[in-house]
């Protein structure tokens, strides 16, 4: 059986607050995209990322500005997708992809969030219909096959960022899941705007380590 772990989101963390409008989450996403250079600064990939200046800059210890994200969604394209899904989004994924529709860089198992037109049912996605396949195979996996086949694919790498809509909580967010194919594992997470704090809390972290 894939194995589950529960998180909440920690209280009085200013990074930590569900996120739920487009203000809210372009200021968040640009400290994310600010502590992302800073925390991959002796990585290649960056390369890909800034131009010659910038990387000049950032060698030499400058600031540099840096947008991991994209055009904000137009409202008919949100409602388009949600029509195609025959659901509503929560409150902190709409706000998200009213501040930026898609996001390049999450974490080194999720290649990045999917543009609102490219989010997809689980069942419905290559890699989602195999990964249901070959965990439907094995004895006592059944609760979470039924997992991933109700769940929206947000984001996706080596590894899934899943959406239950059939799991509200009182503020109205749908219950987030990282799952691990690798190692069968899946965490869940109170919101999808939890999914991303995850990911910024790891790169503090990381920052803090460097800086020791």
């Amino acid at each position: 059986m894939i194995g589950t772990s529960e998180t909440t989101e920690p209280q009085g963390n200013e990074v930590a607050g569900v996120l739920t409008t487009p203000e809210e989450w372009r200021d968040f996403l640009q400290r994310y995209s600010e502590l992302y250079v800073k925390t991959h600064a002796d990585e290649d990939e960056l390369g890909d990322l800034l131009d010659e200046d910038q990387m000049e800059a950032l060698e030499q210890g400058g600031h540099v500005e840096l947008w991991l994200g994209e055009v904000a969604a137009e409202e008919e394209a949100l409602a388009a997708a949600e029509e195609r899904l025959g659901v509503r989004f929560p409150p902190s994924l709409r706000g998200f992809f009213l501040a930026s529709d898609g996001w390049r860089r999450v974490d080194d198992h999720v290649d990045g969030v999917h543009p609102c037109g490219r989010v997809v049912w689980m069942r419905d996605s290559e890699a989602g219909s195999r990964a249901i396949e070959t965990y439907a195979s094995i004895s006592g996996n059944e609760e979470d096959v039924q997992l991933f086949r109700r769940s929206i694919e947000i984001a996706r790498g080596e590894d899934f960022w899943l959406l239950d809509p059939t799991d509200v909580g009182q503020d109205v967010e749908w219950a987030a899941y990282e799952f691990a194919p690798k190692y069968g594992d899946t965490t869940k997470r109170p919101s999808f705007s939890a999914l991303l704090h995850s990911g910024y809390e790891s790169m503090e972290e990381d920052a803090d380590e460097k800086t020791d």
